[in-house]
C-alpha cells in the first residue's frame, strides 16, 4: 500500500483523536442519538408591539424565569409575530435589534429629575414623577386655561401644553386617549405617525 505525506498525517491525527476521545469516554454515537431541547421549550410567549416608529409591528417576546421573588422573568428572544396583520412576522433592524436594547446597561429604567440650574440627575420614584407631572399640568392647566373667549361663547381650551400619542396602540386605546387629552381642553393633539 503506497500513502503520500498527507495522507499519512490524517490517518495519524484521525487515529490519535479517537483513541484519545475514546479514552475520555467519548462516543459519537451517543452524542449524535441526543436530542437537543429547543431553546424556547420552558419560556413564556408574551405579545407585543415593537416601540420604534409608527408602523406598530407585532412581535413575541420569550422570558424565562417563574416570576418568583427571587427569580425575575429575563427576556432571552425577540421575534416577529406571524399573526399579527401589520408585519406578518417580519422586522425592520431595528426591530430586530431590540434584545441589545433591551439589555443595554444604558438603557434608563427608572425616572431621574435635575433641578433647575443643576448639572446632577437624581433618581425619583414612579410615585415621585407621577405627582410631579401631574402637580406641574395642573398649576399649568389653572394659569393658561381660557374658559370663554372674547365673543362670551364657552370653548374651555387649554391651548399652552400639547400631548403626543404614540401611534403604535390599539384604535380603542387612541380613543380612550383623545378623548383624557380633549376633556383636560387641550387643543395641541398629535400622533407619532406624522412624524
Amino acid at each position: 500500500m503506497h500513502i503520500n505525506r498527507r495522507q499519512f498525517f490524517k490517518v495519524c491525527a484521525a487515529t490519535v483523536s479517537g483513541s484519545s476521545l475514546a479514552t475520555l469516554g467519548f462516543s459519537p454515537a451517543n452524542a449524535l442519538a441526543e436530542v437537543r431541547e429547543f431553546k424556547l421549550t420552558r419560556a413564556t410567549e408574551t405579545r407585543n408591539t415593537c416601540p420604534y416608529c409608527s408602523v406598530g409591528c407585532g412581535l413575541l417576546i420569550y422570558s424565562l424565569g417563574d416570576n418568583s421573588k427571587n427569580a425575575p422573568a429575563e427576556i432571552i428572544h425577540i421575534e416577529g409575530d406571524p399573526d399579527h396583520p401589520v408585519n406578518r412576522g417580519t422586522l425592520c433592524p431595528k426591530g430586530a435589534g431590540l434584545l441589545d436594547f433591551v439589555h443595554s446597561p444604558n438603557r434608563l429604567n427608572y425616572p431621574e429629575y435635575r433641578a433647575p440650574g443643576s448639572k446632577e440627575w437624581q433618581r425619583i420614584t414612579w410615585n415621585e414623577a407621577f405627582s410631579r407631572i401631574a402637580a406641574l399640568m395642573k398649576e399649568d392647566r389653572d394659569a393658561h386655561f381660557i374658559a370663554q373667549n372674547d365673543k362670551g361663547q364657552t370653548v374651555n381650551r387649554w391651548i399652552s401644553t400639547g400631548f403626543l400619542a404614540a401611534s403604535a396602540s390599539s384604535n380603542e386605546t387612541g380613543y380612550l386617549t383623545q378623548k383624557i387629552a380633549r376633556s383636560l381642553g387641550m387643543l395641541a393633539f398629535d400622533n407619532q405617525a406624522r412624524v
